[in-house]
């Protein structure tokens, strides 16, 4: 094929930008950089040279599937996350730059704290996109992890293994099936108890964008007000934090003061701060508990 690739693309994309997609452009050049095997400079000089007929039927068959709306992500079977690539299967989240915010916090503590080893806890593992990064992040430092992944689903375990192993996580990481705390035993402690828990209310499920309700419901939702999960945490959590260890987790865009109320009258709790994303947006969560002496 010839022609440039920003002629290819403005001829493509009309057909996502008619579906309600905001980001066409930028999507099909992750189409073409994934069908190609090429990063995206490679593919601005010379992608559109490698476009031959096998190629160009591949990308019109994912082109008409996510014009309805279904995640590239799940379609191409993988995204990025903290500059890696991470396989994602319909039995986990896709993973969203929101979290991001959780593993900066969590590795910037680790490092001003000044660990050389540190124990790590990953409440709802789903892809291992928080489990994987905050044990390679760390590992780069020079501080040792040990992470201990929970997951009720099996499945999603299964993806997040196989992302560690192919990432090189695996022999920091240990992967439990496990219902919120079940899997822990009462002696363990750790120094950081990390989650993405699902939050988003019942009532506001079904108003949900198509792509993030293609993810998987038990992921996303939690109870009527959607602090099922985050009260589970709060109220579990410090009994297996060690002393001066952070208990960090994300919340909804309207949940802050609710996690405040929920922090509040409890007498474990020294302090709390809640960090904002890059709109703005009350996004995670840091609890800090008494120490037991």
């Amino acid at each position: 094929m010839t022609g440039s690739l920003a002629t290819f693309i403005a001829e493509h994309a009309p057909v996502l930008e008619a579906a309600g997609i905001d980001q066409a452009k930028a999507e099909i050049e992750l189409i073409l950089c994934h069908l190609l095997k090429v990063g995206r400079l490679e593919l601005v000089l010379h992608g559109t040279e490698q476009l031959d007929d096998h190629v160009l039927g591949q990308f019109n068959d994912i082109l008409k599937k996510r014009a309805t709306r279904y995640p590239l992500q799940y379609i191409l079977g993988e995204c990025w996350f903290y500059g890696r690539k991470f396989a994602v299967t319909p039995a986990v989240m896709v993973p969203t730059p929101e979290t991001e915010l959780l593993c900066d916090a969590a590795i910037g503590y680790a490092r001003t704290k000044g660990y050389k080893q540190i124990r790590v806890l990953d409440l709802g593992v789903g892809s291992g996109v928080v489990a994987v990064t905050t044990a390679l992040e760390l590992s780069q430092i020079g501080i040792e992890p040990s992470v201990i992944a929970l997951d009720i689903s099996e499945d999603a375990m299964a993806v997040a293994q196989s992302n560690a192993d192919r990432l090189g996580a695996s022999k920091w990481i240990a992967f439990r099936p496990s219902d919120h705390f079940s899997a822990v035993t009462g002696e363990e402690r750790f120094d950081l108890i990390l989650s993405n828990p699902p939050y988003i209310a019942e009532r506001d499920y079904h108003g949900l964008p198509p792509e993030v309700l293609a993810d998987p419901k038990i992921a996303l939702t939690s109870g009527v007000e959607g602090l099922d999960a985050i009260r589970e945490i709060v109220s579990e959590a410090p009994h297996y934090l060690a002393d001066g260890g952070k208990i960090m987790f994300e919340i909804g865009h309207d949940q802050s003061e609710k996690v405040m109320h929920l922090t509040v009258e409890d007498p474990r709790f020294e302090s709390v701060t809640i960090l904002k994303d890059l709109a703005d947006i009350d996004r995670v969560v840091i609890l800090s508990c008494r120490s037991r002496e």
